[in-house]
C-alpha cells in the first residue's frame, strides 16, 4: 500500500445527472464514475472519496415540503446526513462490487461525517446559499408565516429557500478516518459538504440547519490528513479564463497568486468554478502541495502529472 494520500472530490454529476433521475439511473452513474477511478485504485494509493449531493438532498427537501402537514419537518442538517448514508451506500456498493470483479483486494468504508462551523458566522446570519424548489410569492409568502423559511426570488424563476452556508472549522471525525485511511481502507466521507455542527456551552455537539460546501470541506480533510493533492472533478477538462467567450482559454497550470487574481477579476464565478478555486487555494496555504482539477475523463492523465488544470504554490 502507498503512503501517497489522495482525496478526490466528486461533483454532482458522478451520481446523478437530471433532476428526474431515479435511483436506478443514480446506481448507473455512479458505476460509471467509477470506471473512471480505476488508475487510482490500481495505483494502490491511500484514497478518500467525498461528494456532492445536490440534487439528492432537493428531493428530500420536496419530500420535506409536500409533506408538513402530515409528518414533522426534518431538519437540513439531517437531510444531509440522509444523503451521507444513501449515496455512500450507492457508491460503496458499487465500488465493492467493481474491486472484487478486478480480483483488487482493498475494503471500503463509509463514514458518517461531522464538521464543526461557528454558529456566529456571518453566513449563518445572512443566509444566501439556494436550496429545493422554485415557489410561488403566495406560496413563499406561507412557507415564510408557517415554518420561518427565509426565501428569496432567484433570477426571475421564482422563489427558493435560502440557507446559511458558513465555512467548515474541523473535520470532527478526522481521527477515526485517519485510522481507516492509514490501515488501507478506501474511505467515503464528508458527503454534502458534512453535518454541520457546533458546540454549545456545556461542549456538547449540536446539529445547524445549513449545508457546507463539498470543496472546501473536502481542502480541509485533505489538509487534516496531511494529504498532499486533491484532486476536484467537475463537468469540464480544464479550468478556462473568459469562459463562453470567443477569447476563452484553458488552463494547464496556476499559481496560489494567480488563482487570486483571476477571482478578483470575476474570471471564476461564485456559482460554478469560484468555490473550486478558492478550495484549491486553501488547500495549498493550509499545506498541500498540489490539486488538479479536471474532469472523469482526466484522472488517469492527471495521476500521472499531466492533465486537467494543476494549482501549486
Amino acid at each position: 500500500m502507498s503512503a501517497r494520500t489522495i482525496v478526490i472530490a466528486l461533483g454532482g454529476n458522478a451520481i446523478s445527472t437530471r433532476s428526474s433521475d431515479t435511483i436506478y439511473d443514480e446506481f448507473a452513474n455512479t458505476r460509471t464514475s467509477l470506471q473512471a477511478l480505476k488508475p487510482l485504485f490500481d495505483a494502490g494509493l491511500r484514497l478518500v472519496i467525498t461528494h456532492g449531493n445536490g440534487p439528492q438532498v432537493g428531493k428530500l427537501l420536496r419530500r420535506v415540503e409536500l409533506t408538513l402537514n402530515v409528518v414533522p419537518e426534518t431538519p437540513l442538517g439531517v437531510l444531509v446526513a440522509d444523503t451521507q448514508g444513501s449515496i455512500g451506500y450507492m457508491i460503496e456498493q458499487s465500488l465493492q462490487n467493481w474491486l472484487q470483479d478486478n480480483t483488487i483486494d482493498r475494503q471500503v468504508a463509509t463514514l458518517l461525517t461531522q464538521v464543526l462551523v461557528d454558529p456566529k458566522d456571518p453566513a449563518l446570519l445572512e443566509p444566501t446559499k439556494y436550496v429545493g424548489q422554485f415557489f410561488t410569492l403566495e406560496e413563499a409568502m406561507q412557507f415564510r408565516q408557517d415554518h420561518g423559511w427565509t426565501l428569496r426570488e432567484d433570477s426571475g424563476r421564482g422563489w427558493r429557500r435560502v440557507v446559511g452556508s458558513p465555512k467548515p472549522l474541523e473535520i470532527i471525525n478526522i481521527q477515526v478516518l485517519r485510522r481507516l485511511v492509514e490501515a488501507g481502507v478506501i474511505v467515503i466521507a464528508g458527503g454534502g459538504g458534512g453535518i454541520p455542527c457546533y458546540l454549545d456551552e456545556h461542549g456538547h455537539l449540536e446539529g445547524v440547519d445549513a449545508v457546507i460546501d463539498k470543496d472546501r470541506c473536502s481542502a480541509l480533510m485533505a489538509n487534516q490528513l496531511g494529504a498532499k493533492e486533491l484532486m476536484i472533478l467537475t463537468g469540464v477538462p480544464r479550468v478556462s479564463v473568459d469562459f463562453g467567450k470567443s477569447s476563452q482559454r484553458e488552463l494547464d497550470h496556476l499559481t496560489v497568486m494567480e488563482a487570486r487574481r483571476g477571482l478578483a477579476e470575476g474570471q471564476f464565478p461564485a456559482g460554478s468554478m469560484g468555490p473550486k478555486i478558492e478550495s484549491a487555494i486553501q488547500f495549498i496555504e493550509g499545506g498541500g502541495e498540489r490539486c488538479i482539477i479536471t474532469d472523469f475523463s482526466g484522472v488517469a492523465e492527471a495521476l500521472e502529472g499531466g492533465g486537467g488544470t494543476w494549482i501549486t504554490r
